[in-house]
């Protein structure tokens, strides 16, 4: 059977801690915290999917955070951001390919008889799921809108 997401980081807390990686470690424990405070806020056990997209809100945070770094000429701290950012992303699914973005909205877009911008979110509906952790979802919002604008 296929270990969990968060069995993993729990594991590889242990692992960082015994070979003390303490940049790891303060990235794991982190992850760790903000999957509990949201269990203890929602009163619920997130499943992987729930644990994968709170993953993909912290990468987009330190890739957001990143960019303004750049943008001060902070390369120190540009730094330290992408090398959390590439722990995060150990955890995350691998990263979808633009043509299999593009299938998957075609294939969306299809399922639900798509037509116009107001159909959006049925298309979102079907398309989270399947990219969540895998793809920016920002960048496949803007990409259904060029399709169903065009």
């Amino acid at each position: 059977m296929s270990q969990t997401v968060k069995s993993r980081l729990q594991d590889d807390m242990k692992s960082a801690m015994r070979a003390k990686e303490k940049d790891r470690l303060i990235v794991i424990r982190g992850t760790i915290s903000a999957i509990k405070q949201r269990e203890i806020d929602e009163r619920i056990e997130l499943d992987d999917t729930q644990i994968l997209a709170i993953l993909d809100k912290l990468v987009k945070q330190r890739r957001d955070s990143a960019q303004q770094f750049r943008d001060a000429d902070r390369i120190d701290l540009v730094e330290k951001e992408e090398m959390e950012m590439a722990i995060l992303q150990e955890y995350l699914p691998v990263a979808l390919s633009e043509t299999e973005i593009a299938l998957l909205i075609d294939d969306a877009i299809s399922h639900v008889g798509a037509q116009s911008m107001q159909d959006m979110g049925k298309v979102m509906g079907i398309l989270k799921p399947k990219a969540q952790g895998r793809a920016d979802m920002s960048h496949v919002s803007s990409l259904i809108k060029q399709k169903l604008a065009g």
